[in-house]
């Protein structure tokens, strides 16, 4: 079912985008293509393929969750415009 230029009127509009009717054709055609290439694809048999939610195999990548020693706070205050009592001091904010 192909996109008219009115449903892509309708998705700017939800979307607060204001297209040059340029900008309508070119989006019309654009997702129209997409649709096609979608059709192509549906028509496949993929009966016999797994589902996969990645083409690669997943690891966890991520490190041990240890404590470990900060940034002294010397350190971190040192490019810090202003101190106050060991601290940033920064705009009040009401």
């Amino acid at each position: 079912m192909p996109i008219s230029t009115a449903e892509v009127e309708h998705v700017a509009l939800l979307a607060r985008l204001k297209l040059s009717p340029e900008e309508k054709t070119a989006y019309t055609e654009q997702l129209n293509a997409i649709l096609e290439y979608m059709d192509k694809l549906n028509a496949l048999d993929t009966r016999d393929v797994e589902p996969t939610a990645h083409v690669l195999p997943l690891r966890n990548v991520f490190r041990d969750d240890c404590a470990r020693p900060g940034l002294p706070r010397e350190k971190a205050l040192q490019g810090a415009p202003e101190v106050s009592e060991g601290q940033f001091k920064v705009p009040r904010v009401v």
